[in-house]
């Protein structure tokens, strides 16, 4: 068994490296040399990257920096904790997110790539057109870091549907103003449990969540992390929630009563789906949704298909062909006076690279190639309608790690007090982000003097607050939402 093994391996890899020969002296001697890489964890890093990376290149020795720490209870601040774990284990290769990006490169801890992709002519013309200058953006106008993969969203839609109520089939470029529109064409009348809805998402669409979507799109923001003051009191703010209010108000948004699936069975978990179900005739999609969409037809005994489409958007009305649903699964930057430079390079050119692309690209895993060319469909459906938008800077969550954690769990009930005043049609829009951008400016002012004082103080008190995130977990049988 060892030796079939082994000659799998010698298989694969002359598959990847170029001049590979069975016969002795063919191969080119390569000098033997180490690297450094930062990652989730040492066997998620060689299923991701590791192993495939180790056959192209068997001379370079691979050390995987583990994560986990920085995500460990006992880390109160993982910003600060990111940053130790760099200084204290001097990884070749970081894996960064959009925001630890910004700052290590406009610390100068990364270095420039530009001229390294000058010296060796790596081709980057077919990398999804935009991301490149996402990047450089990010970093300050140089380039610093490249992303093998990426994740974006589409409205994704229930032509059937389209076709029995007669209602015309959504396009490339839809605004929010124009996906509510097209909803409200939907009937709002029948059964709870049968009746079909407009538009809506796997989770509840509070007032909240959905001004927070459209605004996002717009790239507004509710909190200055720079100036560290509240911005929700404004035109655009407004003209945002008056969306939301109406679409809300028009009945034809799903908005699950309980909050949608809390945990059961796996088809427990597809009936929960509207959208899946045939019962929505649009939903904001990721290409992971279109997984779940094979995994119930063919799971489900009685599942009835439907037509999919899919158009780019929402968009903002002001950019019409860009947009700010697009996240980076992980950033890979080489450290500044990294010692081992020229394998850090080769590491990365070969994950962002056509070989890599080509072999990755066979699977989902909830993201698609940065390389284009190669993700072009799953189950039959064309991917490019994830490509057609140029991506463009989303500042929603950049810089908020400035933000004390302890903050929001005294915020966010002003803001469910507030709203909870507009929807009962008790308090204008207007008086309820004024009274939240006053009573949220108090908090936040507080929040961050006693967090100065507790970074100044750090032995008078060692707790801190935490800000939950909601979680999913999928298993075979069973899927488990927790708080």
């Amino acid at each position: 068994m060892k030796f079939v093994h082994k000659a799998a391996l010698f298989a694969m890899s002359c598959l990847l490296v170029v001049g590979c020969s069975a016969g002795p002296g063919k191969e080119t001697v390569k000098e033997k040399s180490s690297l450094k890489v930062m990652f989730y964890s040492e066997d998620w890093f060689y299923q991701q990257y590791g192993d495939l990376f180790a056959m192209k290149h068997p001379e370079i020795e691979i050390e995987v920096v583990s994560q986990q720490s920085i995500y460990s209870g006992e880390n109160t601040d993982s910003v600060q904790a990111f940053k130790d774990l760099v200084e204290k284990e001097q990884p070749d290769i970081l894996m960064l997110d959009t925001s630890n990006y910004e700052t290590f490169a406009s610390d100068g801890k990364l270095m420039e790539l530009d001229p390294l992709i000058a010296r060796d002519k790596y081709p980057t013309e077919t990398i999804y057109p935009g991301l490149m200058d996402l990047l450089k953006e990010k970093g300050g106008g140089k380039l610093y870091g490249l992303s093998p993969t990426f994740s974006g969203t589409a409205i994704f839609y229930n032509a059937d549907l389209f076709n029995k109520y007669g209602v015309e089939l959504p396009h490339d470029g839809m605004t929010w103003q124009e996906i509510m529109d097209t909803a409200r064409r939907f009937p709002t009348d029948g059964d709870e449990k049968t009746r079909v809805y407009g538009y809506g998402m796997e989770w509840s669409m509070s007032l909240s969540n959905m001004a927070d979507s459209i605004a996002s799109t717009e790239g507004l923001r509710s909190i200055n992390p720079d100036t560290m003051k509240i911005t929700l009191n404004t035109d655009s703010w407004k003209k945002a929630y008056k969306l939301a209010i109406d679409a809300l108000d028009s009945n034809a948004i799903y908005t699950p009563k309980d909050g949608g699936f809390r945990g059961g069975s796996m088809e427990e978990y597809y009936q929960s789906q509207l959208f899946v179900m045939g019962r929505m005739a649009m939903t904001i999609g990721r290409p992971d949704n279109l997984q779940i969409l094979k995994q119930a037809r063919e799971s489900m005994k009685d599942y009835k298909p439907f037509e999919l489409g899919m158009v780019a958007g929402p968009v903002n009305p002001a950019e019409p062909d860009t947009t700010r649903d697009v996240y980076f699964g992980q950033i890979f930057g080489i450290r500044a006076n990294s010692p081992n430079a020229d394998a850090a390079w080769e590491f990365m050119k070969f994950i962002n690279g056509d070989e890599y692309a080509k072999i990755k690209s066979r699977s989902m895993n909830n993201e698609l190639m940065s390389r284009m060319g190669y993700s072009k469909e799953y189950d039959g459906h064309n991917l490019d309608v994830f490509y057609k938008l140029k991506p463009s800077p989303s500042n929603s969550y950049s810089g908020m790690e400035k933000i004390p954690s302890e903050f929001y769990g005294q915020y966010q009930p002003i803001v469910d007090r507030e709203l909870a005043l507009v929807k009962d049609k008790t308090k204008s829009i207007s008086e309820a982000l004024a009274t939240i951008e006053a009573e949220g400016q108090v908090v936040l002012d507080k929040a961050v003097k006693d967090a100065e004082a507790k970074k100044n103080n750090p032995a008078e008190d060692k707790d801190s607050g935490e800000v939950g995130a909601d979680t999913g977990e999928v298993s075979s049988g069973t899927v488990t939402i927790t708080n």
